[in-house]
């Protein structure tokens, strides 16, 4: 490869193969203009709107998500959530009420405390505390250290959104409690949970059990090889670009592909860390056959949010499957309202 080119893609932090530098001219952001926009966004907004009051739980909770880039836009779906007959819809209106910063949305929160979902009650405690609200966050300490695997993580990623660095020797001790019963797997995500959450509470000495997962070494480590790459994201260490460019490169042998939700997920944490040239990447999957990897693709365009990304996505508003229509719109929302924090 000539090294003009080389040089030009070391100079983007990117290998040769990766955005322009895979030869493909892009497109100025404003080519459509501010109009073609504002009418995309406005689509998006109200298929969002709509999705909120579908029937399936799981379009609902992602609609939910969707909106909170307009919080107005997603004020009543999220007053509407805190009593839905999901757990999963209640739990995603909760957090969103915390974060969108909701105040009169603490009564109804606080019936959530005595949710049957500890996943909801744990998601209440969080949004009372946002909203500086009393509420004892003690029951957090009990479902971290004591409950399924499912809720030890639910509670670790909660303890870590608080922000409350008091946690942090609550939460080493919790790497060191066992799950019993629980698939090694699973053992694995939870980890990587109360990693993230010491992360983000200030324990910089957490990120190298995060970094070590981005080296999977056997099938079964992939699950939690893809969750690393995204916490690496969200946290922002841009120490792992390098291997998250790694991983989201098409190998010349198909042994050294990774698996599609790996893929699209580097691409995507590379986007939030400053490099938003993986769409190319969702060029690849955003025809699957499988309609979740197909969200995922939109989900990186929208994380990409250049011209082109939301050419794709305008054409995403009309899949056929739900799930991926309503993650088409949610990305677009993200890419033209200024994202999500």
């Amino acid at each position: 490869m000539a090294a003009r080119l080389a040089l030009a893609c070391l100079a983007l932090a990117l290998p040769p193969t990766l955005g322009a530098c895979a030869g493909r001219d892009r497109q100025p952001d404003a080519a459509q203009g501010p109009i073609w926009q504002s009418q995309l966004r406005e689509r998006a907004l109200v298929m969002l709107a709509d999705a909120a009051r579908d029937e399936n739980a799981l379009i609902r909770a992602n609609a939910l998500e969707g909106l909170a880039a307009v919080p107005m836009r997603a004020r009543p779906f999220v007053f509407d959530g805190l009593t839905d007959r999901n757990l999963g819809v209640r739990y995603a209106a909760a957090m969103l009420a915390g974060r969108l910063a909701f105040p009169d949305a603490a009564p109804l929160l606080r019936d959530l405390l005595d949710d049957p979902d500890p996943s909801v009650r744990a998601a209440a405690i969080y949004a009372l505390s946002a909203l500086k609200q009393p509420v004892d966050p003690g029951p957090l300490a009990g479902m971290l250290l004591a409950g399924e695997v499912r809720t030890r993580a639910q509670a670790a990623f909660i303890l870590g959104e608080m922000g409350n660095r008091s946690a942090v020797p609550l939460l080493r001790e919790a790497l060191m409690r066992p799950a019993p019963n629980a698939r090694l797997s699973d053992v694995r995500l939870l980890n990587l949970q109360i990693a993230e959450a010491l992360a983000k509470l200030g324990d910089t000495d957490a990120l190298e059990a995060i970094r070590a997962a981005l080296y999977p070494s056997r099938p079964e480590e992939l699950e939690a090889a893809a969750l690393a790459v995204q916490i690496i994201g969200e946290v922002g260490d841009r120490r792992s670009i390098d291997q998250l460019i790694y991983m989201a490169e098409r190998g010349e042998a198909a042994e050294d592909v990774m698996p599609a939700e790996v893929r699209l997920a580097a691409a995507s944490s590379l986007a939030q860390l400053g490099l938003p040239r993986g769409d190319f990447i969702a060029d690849e999957y955003g025809e699957d056959e499988l309609p979740a990897i197909r969200a995922q693709a939109a989900f990186v365009y929208g994380q990409v949010g250049s011209e082109r990304s939301l050419q794709r996505l305008e054409t995403m508003l009309n899949d056929p499957s739900p799930i991926v229509a309503v993650s088409a719109a949610a990305a677009v929302v993200k890419a033209l309202s200024g994202g999500f924090g």
